[in-house]
């Protein structure tokens, strides 16, 4: 009789486990995500100034623009355009740099976005978005990497 107390008290609280795991899951997945386009800018920037700002100190530049959980804080980067081109998921990214700078800002923007189609090489633009990767020197390449501009959308083109 004991025993089966014991099997029936085990089940209910893994099946209480289960079922909070469960709903816990759910909600993280279905959580809303970001809208970086409705959401105000944190820094204003031309492409030159970040791009400076990363290769100088990396990691206070890190320090500075992520949040403990690594989220990036919004942007809006000002540049010229220096080169556009698609990625292979279908998405336009287009090269934000001066010349002489070793590096650029590297925009992508979603696939729905028509207006980033209509940039042209020269061109001044300011965009929003967040940053994935910042730039830097690669010693094995001997280049330098472009800081990465992820979820953009146009504020200004001119």
């Amino acid at each position: 009789m004991k025993r089966k107390k014991i099997i029936k008290i085990s089940l209910i609280v893994v099946l209480a486990i289960l079922v909070v795991a469960g709903g816990t899951a759910f909600y993280i997945f279905n959580m809303p995500h970001r809208d970086v386009q409705k959401t105000k800018s944190d820094f204003s920037y031309t492409s030159n100034e970040i791009v400076a700002e990363y290769l100088k100190d990396p990691e206070a530049a890190n320090q500075k623009y992520l949040d403990e959980e690594g989220e990036s804080k919004i942007f809006e980067i000002t540049g010229n355009v220096a080169d556009i081109s698609t990625d292979f998921n279908g998405q336009t990214v287009v090269l934000l740099q001066s010349e002489g700078s070793p590096a650029g800002v590297s925009c992508t923007f979603p696939k729905d976005l028509e207006a980033a189609t209509t940039f042209e090489v020269g061109q001044s633009i300011t965009v929003k978005g967040v940053i994935r990767a910042g730039a830097g020197y690669n010693e094995d390449l001997e280049m330098y990497e472009n800081l990465i501009l992820d979820k953009c959308s146009i504020i200004t083109s001119k």
